[in-house]
């Protein structure tokens, strides 16, 4: 990569693609393409191929994607898995048939089986089956992997895919039917507070295992895949780290500065009981995560309480 390559930034507009718009800018690229959702949707072929073919990207992000959390997934199944199979094939082929050099494909830890052994190693992908209620999205996810690897095999191409764990942070999505665990705790703590309702309720037991990366740590970490790795297979990107549900919601409790009470619902789904990556193939080739959880919670809840001042602001003007 050089200062002046093209780059294409599928899903700029996402929490993890305008990360990565933010990181790039800040390391001095300027010649960075994006396209909204209206301009080009990324589910049509033919607009795909055009706009590859106008372009002419050295580099591509690829961090367009459908996706939420269990609530989304379990009931949206058939759109989460149709969505994300063809944008990843449409933009994967698309490179590779107008000589892109080098493409970074972004997944989830959401490919791994559901009992694999803890912490998930990239080995343990296709070893056994996976958690149901995210299945669709897993699906696609591994179809794109497999595509990248044998587009690599079979033609030589540059391309990569890295899965990361549980992401939050700036541009995340707080709708609370489509959102993660963690934005949707903050958004429920936040207006608990306003309300001073004496207790908030947390969907499932509070025991599952879940890890947690700052969205610009993530883009950080597509920096350092783009600069100096080409490898097959999935790559992790975490921390390494992890906490329960209720350790979770418990640290989002004290940020949020609410006083009331967790209650927790049993017959809501749980989800896989642990998902830990590990990371260590990335830690050798030389880049680990710098932000700790509780300031990455202060920085999303600052955005998070900016972004509604803003969006109240404009209703009201």
């Amino acid at each position: 990569m050089d200062k002046h390559s093209k780059i294409y930034v599928a899903g700029h507009r996402g929490m993890v693609g305008s990360a990565v718009v933010r990181r790039l800018q800040t390391e001095g690229y300027r010649n960075i393409v994006t396209r909204t959702s209206r301009e080009l949707d990324l589910r049509n072929q033919a607009a795909v191929n055009d706009f590859f073919a106008e372009e002419r990207p050295e580099i591509v992000v690829l961090a367009a994607a459908k996706v939420g959390g269990i609530l989304a997934n379990s009931t949206y199944p058939a759109q989460f898995l149709y969505d994300n199979l063809i944008i990843a094939a449409n933009v994967i082929h698309a490179a590779h048939e107008n000589g892109v050099t080098k493409l970074l494909n972004l997944g989830s830890s959401c490919i791994y089986p559901r009992m694999a052994p803890q912490p998930l190693q990239e080995t343990a992908l296709l070893t056994g089956p996976l958690e149901e209620t995210n299945r669709a999205y897993a699906v696609a996810k591994i179809a794109a992997i497999e595509l990248c690897d044998h587009y690599r095999t079979q033609y030589g191409d540059d391309f990569i895919s890295a899965m990361p764990t549980n992401l939050y942070g700036p541009g995340d999505n707080f709708d609370l039917q489509g959102s993660h665990v963690l934005p949707a705790l903050m958004r429920k703590m936040v207006e608990a507070k306003e309300r001073r309702a004496p207790q908030v309720e947390v969907w499932g037991s509070g025991r599952p295992m879940r890890e947690f990366l700052y969205a610009d740590d993530l883009a950080d970490a597509c920096l350092f895949l783009l600069r100096h790795v080409s490898v097959p297979g999935p790559i992790n990107v975490g921390t390494g780290q992890d906490l329960s549900i209720r350790e979770l919601a418990e640290l989002i409790r004290d940020v949020v500065g609410y006083e009331g009470e967790l209650v927790f619902d049993p017959s809501k789904p749980d989800g896989t009981p642990r998902k830990l990556l590990d990371v260590s193939r990335l830690a050798a080739l030389g880049w680990t995560a710098r932000t700790g959880l509780r300031e990455g919670i202060e920085k999303t809840l600052a955005w998070y309480l900016q972004a509604r001042r803003e969006a109240s602001a404009e209703l009201r003007s």
